[in-house]
C-alpha cells in the first residue's frame, strides 16, 4: 500500500470480515442497539409528517366543502372561518410538532451514543494495536513496511469508528425510510405507488453503472495520491541529494506527471459521481408528473382526497433519496470491512513464542558466552549461520568483522533473542537463553547501534531511557565519561534542552556520543556496539572511540566492526564468511595467518591509502 493514500478495496471474504467486525462490537452491543433502536424511531416519527399534513389539509377541505354546501356557493371568509374546526387542525398541528421534535431530540441522543461508542472503539483498537506490536516477533517487523502498520492503527481504525459514528446510523435510517415510505404510499394508493417504483430501478440501473465507472476512476486517483505523497516525502527529505545531483527539474517534471494524473482522474471521478443526483432527480421528477396527472385525476374523481395527493407526492420526493443513499454508502461498507478485516488480519499475526514458566535466572552475571553448534535461517530455506560455535570469556571484546551479509548482524539477533536458532544454543554462565525470560536476557546487554535513535523529549529523558531510577548525578557521570557534558551545558537548556532523532542541532557524532552515554547510564553487565564512526570526523571519531572503551572496560562487549582498524586491541576477532566463522583469534594472529581477514584489513588500508 503505498504511504499516503488508502484504497478503497473489497474485503477478501466478506462474510468472515462482518463477523470480526461484529464480534469486536460485544462490548457497546447494548448501547449499540439501543443507538439503532432510537435511529428508527427518531425515523418514524418523521415518516408520520406528511401524512399528518395530507389530514390538515384534509380537514381544511371538508371544512370548505361543507361550508360551501351551506351557503349555496363560494362561502365569504367569514363563513369559512367559522366553518373550519380549528381546534382539530391544532391538535394535529401539535402532534406534527411533537412528532419532528421527538425526532430531532431522538437524533440527537443516538447521534451521542455512536460518537461516544466510536471514539472508545477507535481507543480500543488502537490500544490492541499498539499492545499487539510489542508481542510480535522481530521478524514481523523484518517483513513488513513501517507505512503498512502505521496505516492500520490510523487510516485503517479511523474508517471504522466513522462508520460506527456516521454511516452505521445512515445505513439504518435509509433503510427504515425506505421501507416506511413504502406502507405509507401503499396505504395511500396502491396504484400511485406502482408509478412511484417505476423510477426506482430505472434510477439503479443509471447509478450502478456510473458507480462502476467512478469506482475505477477513485482507486486509481486513491493509488496515485499515495504515488504523490511518497514522491513529495522523499523530495522533502532529500532536497540536499536532489540540489547536489541538480535533479530539480527532473523532480518536479515527475511530480507533475503525478499530479496531473491525479488531477484528470480525481475529476472523471467526482464528474460522474456528480451525475447521480441529477439522474435521480430526473427520474424522480417524471414520476412527479405522472403522479400529480393520475393523483390529480383521482382527486377529482372522489377516489382520493387532495390530502391524501399531496401526502403522497412528499412521500414520493423522500422515497428515491434513502435508496440512492443506501447504493452510495455501499462502498463504504466494502472499505469499512476491508478496513476491519486488514486490522484483525494483523491481531491475529503469530506472536513471540511464551517465555518458559518457571525460567531460569542469572543472579550474578559474570559475562560467559557460549555459541553451541548454532544453526540459524530467516526463512528456513537459505542458511544464514551454520554450525556456529564459539567460547568466550567473561570480559574479553569480541569483534565480529566479515563483508555485508555475512551474518554479523544476525549473531547480535541470537544473542539478544530477537530470533531463536533453528538448531543448537546460546548459553550465558552456562544458561541456555532459550530457557530464561527474553526481556531478562536483553537486560543484560546495553546496544550502541550504527543508527542512533532518539525520541522526542529533553535530552536527561533520553539518557534515562534505559534506567528510568538513574539520577541526575549518574547521568552527569555518564555524559562526562563519554565527553558530551561539556556540549550538552553548552546548549540553552542544558539537559532539559529537547530534542529528537532528525534534530538538526545535533552532529551525527553528538547524537553517537549521547547514545553512548545512555548505554553507560544503564550500566548492563555486557555491551554490544555497532561501530558508528564512517560519517564523523577524526576528533569525534576519537572521542567515540574513547568512550567505546570506557563503556566496555571490564564488560563482555561484542563489537561489529566496519573499520578494521578500530579493533586491533580486541580480545577475540571472530572473522565470517557466508554465515560460517571461518577465521579467529586476535589481530596480529589473524595477520600472520594471511588469510581472509588479512584480505579484508589490507584491501581498508589500501583504500585509506
Amino acid at each position: 500500500m503505498p504511504r499516503g493514500g488508502h484504497l478503497t478495496e473489497k474485503p477478501k471474504s466478506l462474510g468472515r470480515a462482518f463477523k470480526m467486525f461484529a464480534r469486536s462490537l460485544k462490548p457497546w452491543m447494548v448501547p449499540l442497539i439501543f443507538a439503532i433502536i432510537l435511529a428508527v424511531a427518531a425515523t418514524v416519527c418523521s415518516i408520520f409528517g406528511p401524512d399528518i399534513l395530507g389530514q390538515m389539509t384534509n380537514s381544511a377541505v371538508e371544512d370548505y366543502q361543507l361550508a360551501a354546501m351551506q351557503a349555496g356557493g363560494i362561502p365569504s371568509a367569514e363563513q369559512l372561518g367559522e366553518a373550519i374546526n380549528w381546534g382539530r387542525i391544532g391538535r394535529l398541528a401539535l402532534i406534527l410538532i411533537a412528532l419532528y421534535l421527538a425526532s430531532a431530540i431522538l437524533n440527537y441522543i443516538q447521534g451521542a451514543i455512536l460518537s461516544v461508542i466510536s471514539a472508545h472503539y477507535a481507543r480500543k483498537m488502537r490500544a490492541e494495536i499498539v499492545a499487539k506490536i510489542a508481542r510480535l516477533p522481530i521478524s514481523y517487523f523484518d517483513q513488513h513496511q513501517i507505512g503498512d502498520t502505521l496505516s492500520r492503527m490510523s487510516n485503517d481504525v479511523g474508517t471504522v469508528a466513522n462508520t460506527l459514528a456516521n454511516v452505521l446510523t445512515q445505513i439504518i435510517t435509509s433503510l427504515t425510510t425506505v421501507i416506511g415510505i413504502l406502507i405509507m404510499m401503499m396505504s395511500i394508493s396502491i396504484w400511485l405507488s406502482v408509478i412511484a417504483l417505476i423510477a426506482v430501478p430505472l434510477s439503479l440501473i443509471f447509478i450502478s453503472l456510473i458507480a462502476k465507472k467512478s469506482q475505477g476512476y477513485f482507486r486509481t486517483a486513491q493509488s496515485t495520491f499515495g504515488v504523490l505523497n511518497s514522491s513529495i516525502e522523499e523530495d522533502f527529505s532529500g532536497q540536499s541529494i536532489i540540489k547536489a545531483n541538480s535533479y530539480e527539474e527532473t523532480a518536479i517534471a515527475k511530480f507533475s506527471k503525478s499530479n496531473d494524473k491525479l488531477c484528470e482522474m480525481t475529476w472523471k471521478a467526482n464528474f460522474l459521481s456528480a451525475l447521480a443526483f441529477p439522474i435521480t432527480n430526473m427520474f424522480t421528477n417524471l414520476s412527479y408528473v405522472a403522479i400529480c396527472v393520475v393523483g390529480g385525476r383521482m382527486a377529482i374523481d372522489g377516489k382520493l382526497m387532495i390530502g391524501s395527493v399531496q401526502a403522497f407526492i412528499q412521500y414520493a420526493s423522500q422515497f428515491n433519496r434513502p435508496i440512492t443513499e443506501v447504493s452510495q454508502i455501499a462502498s463504504n461498507i466494502q472499505q469499512t470491512l476491508a478496513a476491519s478485516e486488514r486490522i484483525f488480519n494483523f491481531l491475529e499475526e503469530p506472536e513471540e513464542a511464551p517465555d518458559l514458566d518457571p525460567a531460569l535466572e542469572i543472579t550474578d552475571v559474570k559475562g560467559a558466552v557460549e555459541f553451541h553448534d548454532v544453526n540459524f535461517s530467516y526463512d528456513k530455506t537459505r542458511p544464514i549461520i551454520q554450525n556456529f560455535s564459539v567460547k568466550i570469556k567473561p570480559g574479553m571484546q569480541v569483534a565480529i568483522v566479515g563483508p555485508t551479509g555475512a551474518g554479523k548482524t544476525t549473531i547480535i539477533n541470537l544473542l539478544m533473542r530477537f530470533y531463536d536458532p533453528d538448531s543448537g544454543y546460546i548459553t550465558i554462565d552456562g544458561t541456555p537463553t532459550k530457557e530464561m525470560k527474553r526481556a531478562d536476557v536483553r537486560k543484560l546487554f546495553g546496544m550502541v547501534l550504527q543508527d542512533t535513535w532518539l525520541f522526542s523529549g529533553t535530552i536527561e529523558e533520553n539518557l534515562r531511557y534505559g534506567k528510568t531510577s538513574a539520577t541526575h548525578d549518574d547521568i552527569v557521570r555518564a555524559t562526562k565519561a563519554s565527553s558530551i557534558h561539556h556540549f550538552i551545558e553548552s546548549l540553552s537548556h542544558g539537559y532539559n534542552t529537547v530534542i529528537s532523532e532528525d534534530s538538526d542541532n545535533i552532529s551525527a557524532g553528538e547524537k553517537q556520543l549521547l547514545t553512548i552515554a545512555r548505554a553507560m547510564v544503564a550500566d548492563p553487565p555486557m555491551m554490544i556496539l555497532d561501530e558508528a564512526t564512517s560519517n564523523v570526523d577524526t576528533r569525534t571519531e576519537q572521542l567515540i572511540q574513547d568512550a567505546f572503551a570506557k563503556l566496555t572496560q571490564g564488560r563482555t562487549s561484542f563489537v561489529i566492526a566496519h573499520r578494521l582498524s578500530t579493533i586491533r586491541n580486541s580480545d577475540l576477532i571472530l572473522v565470517m564468511r557466508d554465515g560460517n566463522i571461518v577465521e579467529q583469534g586476535t589481530h596480529d594472529q589473524l595477520l600472520a595467518e594471511n588469510g581472509f581477514y588479512a584480505e579484508l584489513y589490507n584491501s581498508q588500508f589500501a583504500e585509506n591509502e
